[in-house]
């Protein structure tokens, strides 16, 4: 009366073959992205006065970018939070081109084109001015002007 059988056909295994040969080719342009971000953090953290072996470890290299860019290291953790981890995100980088000496151009190009500008930023010739950079050029401009 019903028949429930299912034949396997070549196109069900080439379907799969293509399948797997798509995820090693995502696998494979993410672990060259990877490395090329490791580099470029390593260059940021070498700037900034820490050990570049550090950008390594995943969750070592977060915790010493926000102490890079905001200084304390720790806020990281709001990374957890639901909404509040989009908001501390932005600020890191916006917090992070400042800490470098840039403006808001090179934060959004942090946020939208994070590893092309990651990489401009590891490997120019910017110096790392403190996660507070902008008050402390505020601060030596009220000094100059008294």
């Amino acid at each position: 009366m019903y028949d429930y059988s299912y034949s396997y056909s070549a196109y069900d295994t080439t379907t799969a073959a293509a399948l797997i040969a798509l995820a090693a080719a995502y696998w494979f342009v993410a672990l060259i992205l990877y490395a090329i971000t490791v580099v470029a953090m390593w260059k940021i953290f070498t700037k900034a006065g820490i050990a570049g072996w550090k950008s390594i470890v995943p969750l070592l290299n977060a915790y010493e970018l926000y102490k890079i860019a905001m200084g304390n290291g720790w806020l990281f953790l709001l990374l957890l939070v639901p909404l509040v981890n989009i908001v501390i995100g932005i600020m890191l980088w916006v917090k992070l081109a400042k800490a470098f000496g840039h403006g808001g151009g090179f934060a959004a190009g942090l946020i939208f084109l994070n590893i092309i500008f990651i990489l401009i930023l590891g490997f120019e010739d910017s110096t790392y001015q403190g996660p507070l950079a902008e008050d402390k050029q505020a601060e030596t401009f009220e000094q100059t002007t008294r």
